[in-house]
């Protein structure tokens, strides 16, 4: 808040939260995704554990809360249960996101066992043609199971966490099911179900994706161009407190940099305080304050977003 009201770049703090790709590859070829659509510029690969827990030794005074999942499906990665349990040791809040297509019974129980805070599990439909419309290759049948097999394990060893998110993405293809998506998140076991607002990257497309009710919409359209429906500014509180690091140690300010095009360091060659000092980051810093409408990945950004998420408790216990 001080940065922003005086205007002033320089940044002698560290972050408190971090977002860590365990992977680009997914095994589902979503439409608005770059993993889906395997689309990247930049090359597929998997996270190294030392790189990881080199990142995490450093941070870790600092950071109170870990994203485990940029672009890709972070249980793909084999050693993610072990990355999340180094993490959690040193008691910081861990999130990860999948598409619950590897919710088996022992990876159920490698999850919890993992101290892992906080699961979102993406379903995007009611039946399976509304879900596979966007989710596709997916089998809606068998993430609701693993959000059972989930749930169950859960209660079997006594566990509190995760806990668990059903997440869905408001498209035209499911817009009149959301109370049945409610319903199917409390009968699966969810903690919690929510509604999110989609992004698009192909303008041309966007009508048939996008809900018909304009209040699930993130954008407002002024004549052929959706602009993302924020007052944000010229600030970004992101910019202050938080970073992501790409499977290669590619430091990149935010999510929305899905192809790591303002890349700001590299973590492979420097550590990460040198990085958030830099200069770079300080022009970086700068430039969203001078006028954060030039920057590309600031134009499709949900932030201040009336219709962002919406939460919703399924099952209290």
């Amino acid at each position: 808040m001080r940065s922003r009201l005086g205007k002033n770049v320089r940044h002698r703090g560290m972050p408190s939260a971090i977002a860590i790709e365990p992977t680009t590859a997914c095994n589902l070829r979503c439409p608005e995704c770059p993993s889906g659509l395997r689309s990247f510029s930049r090359p597929t690969g998997m996270l190294a554990s030392q790189l990881y827990q080199q990142l995490i030794d450093e941070l870790s005074p600092y950071l109170m809360h870990l994203t485990y999942y940029f672009q890709g499906e972070p249980y793909l990665h084999p050693g993610s249960h072990d990355m999340i349990a180094y993490a959690s040791s040193r008691g910081i809040y861990t999130i990860t996101s999948t598409n619950g297509h590897y919710l088996s019974e022992s990876h159920c129980e490698d999850i919890v066992r993992s101290g892992l805070s906080r699961l979102i599990v993406s379903v995007d439909g009611a039946d399976q043609e509304s879900y596979a419309s966007y989710r596709v290759g997916g089998n809606l049948e068998k993430v609701l199971q693993g959000l059972r097999t989930l749930a169950d394990t859960k209660r079997r060893l006594g566990a509190s966490t995760p806990h668990i998110v059903m997440q869905t993405i408001a498209f035209r293809s499911n817009e009149a099911q959301l109370a049945e998506l409610q319903s199917l998140a409390k009968k699966a076991g969810a903690d919690e179900w929510v509604l999110k607002s989609a992004q698009v990257y192909n303008y041309d497309t966007a009508e048939e994706l996008l809900p018909r009710d304009g209040a699930l919409r993130r954008y407002k359209k002024i004549g052929d161009v959706y602009v993302p429906k924020s007052a944000q500014g010229d600030a970004c509180w992101r910019m202050w407190h938080s970073a992501v690091m790409t499977w290669d140690g590619k430091v990149v300010p935010c999510c929305f940099d899905k192809d790591a095009g303002h890349t700001l360091g590299d973590f492979t060659q420097e550590s990460f305080a040198d990085i958030w000092h830099s200069l770079r980051y300080t022009e970086m810093r700068q430039a969203v304050f001078e006028d954060r409408k030039l920057i590309d990945i600031c134009a499709n950004c949900s932030e201040g977003c009336r219709v962002w998420m919406k939460p919703t408790a399924v099952n209290q216990r």
